[in-house]
């Protein structure tokens, strides 16, 4: 990938007006505070509907999973049919989802309505590129695409917020609520958008179409349910077996291979001059690769801890929305500030430096927490490592979104949407879902650890407190499980005590995987590009 020197700022960049920036970021903004509100009205999802975390867990994933499978469907449609059209229809759309999500019955109508979310956000995702491209350029474009990172960020610091005090003291619901206003917003806002014409010539392929989608599909759905139906062997729970082997693990496999088969098919369709899914040529720099990768890492670690610390907060210890919204604070408003400062190092600092420098605090950060977390989230260790994962967290998703949309052409904006929502979608699917799995198995294996030759608590106990098959619970509840056992005082205290050193002692483990991962992302980061200050890529 060529370099070149930067131009300075045309007129026409000084005279564009951030007015229409203010619809993109709110476009942005929305979709972000769904997604992060789901962790904090967990508690009171699982109260409202009767379900266990891990059902929340699946609305988040399908939301993701939608988004991620039929992205580049989205950007073909923002292509063909003209950006600010698409947008206007989609964010209709999602309005109504939102109507949908707060007056939900069950469970079932929750996931119904992040499916429907996640259809919308297929398509806002690669408007919102796009729609940068038409009316920003130079200096402006980058520092709009900051500005869409922050979007993202400060919606997460709202939505924790707003979630928090509003699950604390009226409920989970009126936090949608708040989104079918926004969204109604966003639509009136999108008048002062700049008009762009649609490509009829643009063609749609329907066979990628189905080939991406599928294998999204199969690899989210997989990781999904690698808990309830066995990593390996299929567990009672799974709905069939393949010569006793899980079928989650199975889907994964399919997946990966239907993924192959659709850049396989894109080659061979981009040889015979038809218009692929996905151009590859966003894809044709070792530099482009490793910005997705690298991408791919930080969205799933990300979305591992927005997970992991809501569960812990909210089901083990049994405290209040507001409490996560405040003990998760520190992390979203670094977030936020990282990302929309980060843009003012680019003259001076690379990618590459950046890059490097973003994962190795997220990995110092993670390391740090496995080793200092405690029940209560409030203390200052907690905390700073928390601020900075943030830090690492909020410079590298602005950084890598900037260096692939600069390293493309502005025809092919839309795509380069298309494949940033791809791949934070589908990390923030697997990055949930394998938390969740991840966590799960580590407390089984710690209380099982535990309760193996353990004399205060003899099999006939174990049976009837079941604490082998428990997930994430409070102590409060599993209080109330031994109230109804023949086990003695000093049998419910021993029972008590495991539940609550095997709870920390998964998070810690897990923290420490999540840090080993964040290691293995240096690698990517490594082939990020290595401009010289104050350069830029060719458009």
């Amino acid at each position: 990938m060529s370099t070149a020197a930067s131009a300075p700022d045309t007129d026409m960049d000084v005279r564009a007006s951030w007015v229409p920036m203010i619809a993109i970021a709110f476009g942005q903004a929305i979709m972000s505070f769904n997604v992060a509100s789901l962790p904090v009205a967990m508690g009171g999802m699982v109260d409202s509907f009767g379900v266990a975390p891990t059902v929340v867990a699946t609305g988040i994933v399908a939301y993701s999973m939608i988004v991620a499978g039929f992205v580049m469907l989205g950007a073909k449609l923002v292509q063909r049919f003209g950006a600010l059209q698409v947008f206007r229809i989609a964010v209709v759309v999602f309005g109504s989802a939102q109507i949908l999500m707060t007056f939900s019955p069950n469970a079932t109508a929750m996931i119904t309505a992040q499916g429907l979310c996640g259809a919308a956000g297929a398509v806002i995702v690669p408007a919102l590129v796009a729609l940068i491209a038409e009316n920003y350029r130079g200096s402006q474009q980058a520092t709009a695409l900051g500005a869409l990172g922050s979007a993202r960020a400060g919606a997460g610091v709202l939505a924790f917020l707003i979630g928090g005090v509003l699950g604390t003291y009226i409920g989970w619901r009126p936090v949608f609520g708040i989104l079918v206003v926004v969204s109604a917003i966003v639509l009136l806002l999108s008048f002062r958008l700049k008009p762009d014409q649609g490509r009829p010539e643009v063609q749609i392929d329907m066979i990628g179409v189905l080939f991406a989608a599928s294998a999204i599909a199969l690899i989210s759905f997989g990781f999904n349910n690698l808990n309830g139906w066995g990593l390996v062997l299929a567990s009672p729970n799974a709905p069939f077996n393949i010569l006793g082997v899980s079928p989650a693990p199975v889907m994964i496999v399919i997946g990966i291979v239907l993924g192959q088969a659709f850049f396989l098919w894109t080659r061979r369709r981009e040889a015979s001059m038809r218009t692929p899914l996905l151009p590859l040529e966003v894809l044709d720099s070792p530099q482009e690769r490793a910005a997705v990768y690298a991408m791919f890492s930080v969205v799933a670690l990300e979305a591992a801890l927005n997970f992991s610390v809501p569960l812990y907060i909210q089901i083990v210890q049994g405290r209040s929305p507001l409490a996560t919204a405040v003990a998760m604070l520190p992390f979203n408003l670094t977030v936020f500030f990282a990302a929309m400062l980060i843009v003012r190092f680019y003259e001076r600092v690379t990618p590459r430096q950046i890059g490097r420098f973003g994962f190795a605090a997220c990995a110092l950060a993670l390391l740090w927490l496995a080793f200092v977390v405690r029940n209560d989230w409030s203390s200052g260790p907690v905390l700073l490592g928390l601020i900075l994962f943030g830090v690492g967290q909020g410079s590298l998703v602005t950084l890598l979104f900037n260096v692939l949309v600069t390293a493309s052409p502005k025809h092919l904006a839309g795509d380069v949407g298309s494949l940033r929502g791809t791949t934070n979608n589908l990390a923030a699917a697997v990055g949930t879902a394998v938390s969740g799995a991840l966590l799960v198995g580590l407390l089984s294996s710690a209380v099982m650890r535990q309760l193996t030759a353990n004399p205060t608590l003899p099999i006939e106990i174990q049976s009837q407190v079941n604490l082998d098959s428990i997930t994430f619970v409070s102590n409060d509840q599993l209080a109330s499980v031994i109230q109804a056992t023949s086990a003695t005082p000093e049998q419910k205290m021993e029972a008590l005590r495991i539940n609550t050193e095997s709870r920390l002692l998964a998070l810690k483990i897990g923290f420490l995987i999540m840090a080993g991962l964040a290691l293995l992302a240096l690698l990517p980061a490594g082939r990020l590009p290595n401009y010289r200050p104050g350069e830029i890529p060719d458009k």
